[in-house]
């Protein structure tokens, strides 16, 4: 049966209503997957959901007013997840933090202490915030994990908001407040469940700090996000030289941080590669004496701030890697590229815009997004494997997983 052409420009499916989880994505013997089409279909993706919240009473507009409350009476704001959804929810904790810096609603002396943060699910649920805010993430708002943590927060006294496709779900029901991302991934190696929560939260930045949410916005977002798609030539390239190392190793610093790890969580369920992601300096005090030559290597560097130190030391790593053997590629915006010699990333250069009108980690965590994706895709395709099952396709895989669940 021939496949219905794409249209990335279509609004996806809502979840199911009733709701209900979604079952294995459908098997397709060679791209496009449904990943493929999935990070294709981000940038317009990423200008709705900033549409579907640009009023005064959206549900990012009532988180933003909630949280300011939240900051100025001196308490927590808490965001957790898990999987993706955990690494989304670091990024939303960054996002969220800059946003109320600039926006100076923290009372006086208590300036980090009630700065948001962000906290596995599983361990939040073990040990709940009893006041403040809690905000999860989860694309379906199906996790159980998350959900128990929004639950046992909420026992213990906190005020609870998710951010998830929609209300209807298990989570929705169990917030407080459900900010709506509207639109549902189609493969399990999930991309717009990683770039929705944080386009999402970048409306909320924007409602904190009296910005507009509005077709500049709109546009700025659109053009950071399609620069990764409009890399695929390039990013095909590396992904190559990268599917054929045994073992690969993440590194990135400051915002980027969200983004490796991400990477390393995408990279190896998607492809199969073993994967690690180390901070920055972390990777130099210790680990790199289990490095070798049959592993790759890729570093992220795209946050502004305190962008020479950062860009210092990663040429320090990518020398000691290059020593080594690794075979190092890395994912940087125009101007950090400029100053990393050429011969220091054999497997490549992945090239993205600076986006200045957008704040740093707005920046940096939509400008990574579809490069590190679309890197996963293009390794899946190298090595033959169809990523959007996430390797439950195979029995034992998909055994092993039911038998986590008990």
């Amino acid at each position: 049966m021939e496949m219905t052409a794409f249209d990335p420009e279509l609004t996806l499916p809502d979840m199911p209503d009733p709701w209900v989880s979604t079952s294995e994505p459908s098997p397709r013997s060679g791209p496009p997957f449904h990943m493929t089409e999935m990070i294709e279909a981000e940038p317009a993706i990423a200008a709705r959901i900033l549409g579907r919240h640009e009023a005064v009473g959206s549900g990012a507009a009532e988180l933003a007013r909630v949280i300011k409350r939240t900051v100025r009476a001196g308490d927590r704001v808490v965001v957790t997840g898990c999987g993706t959804s955990e690494h989304a929810a670091l990024g939303v904790a960054d996002i969220l933090r800059d946003a109320i810096r600039r926006a100076d609603v923290r009372p006086p002396g208590h300036a980090a202490r009630h700065e948001p943060v962000a906290e596995q699910a599983f361990e939040l649920s073990l040990d709940p915030a009893s006041s403040g805010l809690v905000i999860a993430i989860s694309h379906e708002g199906g996790t159980a994990a998350t959900n128990a943590a929004l639950e046992a927060s909420k026992a213990a006294g906190a005020r609870t908001a998710i951010i998830t496709c929609t209300a209807r779900s298990p989570g929705g029901a169990l917030a407080d407040l459900v900010v709506e991302t509207g639109e549902l991934d189609q493969s399990w190696c999930h991309t717009v469940g990683y770039l929705s929560p944080l386009v999402a939260a970048s409306a909320v930045a924007a409602h904190l700090t009296g910005g507009d949410v509005d077709a500049s916005l709109r546009d700025a977002v659109r053009a950071v996000v399609a620069a990764g798609v409009d890399r695929a030539n390039v990013t095909e390239a590396v992904a190559g030289r990268l599917a054929e190392r045994g073992s690969i190793v993440v590194i990135a610093s400051g915002a980027d941080r969200t983004a490796g790890r991400e990477l390393t969580l995408k990279i190896e369920e998607g492809t199969w590669i073993p994967t690690a992601y180390r901070d920055l300096e972390t990777f130099l005090h210790g680990h790199l004496a289990a490095t070798h030559e049959a592993q790759g290597l890729v570093l992220i560097l795209s946050d502004r701030v305190a962008r020479d130190a950062r860009l210092q030391r990663a040429t320090g790593a990518l020398r000691a890697a290059r020593t080594i053997g690794m075979e190092a590629a890395a994912i940087l915006t125009a101007d950090a590229a400029v100053d990393v010699p050429t011969e220091l990333t054999p497997a490549g250069l992945i090239v993205i815009p600076e986006a200045p009108s957008l704040p740093s980690p707005v920046a940096a965590l939509l400008g990574t997004a579809t490069p590190l994706q679309l890197l996963t895709e293009r390794i899946a395709r190298s090595r033959g494997v169809n990523p959007d099952a996430i390797h439950r396709d195979v029995d034992r895989y998909r055994d092993a997983a039911d038998a986590a669940e008990g």
